[in-house]
């Protein structure tokens, strides 16, 4: 059994680091356009269905309760609730907009980025394959997927961060 659970545990790590190696560039280039936008007053406004509603909770707290001192509180909204009239209501082309579903992806958040995206906002479709920035997922795991995206969404935190206080990069 132990030899099991270490098994998973290192076949997820494998995924992760292969998704972040082969992501770095893109991620990084998204989280300097998140930084001016937020700069130029945009808001980070998330969405999931079901279950994944639970990142948009999160990533929404991370980015209006910052953990670490010092670093600014950015506006940010969970509008998993009812997601298409809200975002037809209060979208701005400089908002940033996530959509959480499945690793085989969720139609109605894929329809909801689309005109999101068609209207200015940039768009993280995860999972999908249309917007500003898509995750194309690693693996079918449900599990595994849920958890390399929290994991990118705390690195796009920390990253929009760092473009913050270095704002020459």
């Amino acid at each position: 059994m132990i030899s099991q659970i270490e098994d998973r545990l290192l076949a997820r790590n494998s995924i992760t680091e292969r998704f972040f190696a082969r992501e770095a560039r893109r991620l990084a280039e998204a989280c300097r356009e998140m930084s001016e936008r937020f700069l130029r007053g945009g808001r980070l406004l998330a969405f999931g269905r079901g279950p994944y509603s639970t990142d948009a909770e999160h990533v929404s707290v991370e980015f209006v309760h910052p953990v670490i001192v010092g670093k600014r509180a950015l506006p940010a909204l969970d509008l998993s609730m009812a997601f298409r009239p809200w975002l037809d209501a209060i979208l701005q082309a400089d908002d940033m907009v996530m959509g959480f579903g499945p690793p085989e992806g969720d139609p109605e958040v894929a329809a909801a980025l689309e005109s999101a995206h068609s209207r200015g906002a940039m768009t993280f479709a995860l999972p999908g394959s249309a917007g500003s920035y898509t995750l194309d997922p690693p693996t079918d795991d449900p599990f595994i997927h849920q958890e390399l995206v929290e994991i990118l969404y705390h690195t796009l935190w920390e990253t929009v961060h760092v473009f913050f206080e270095h704002r020459e990069l």
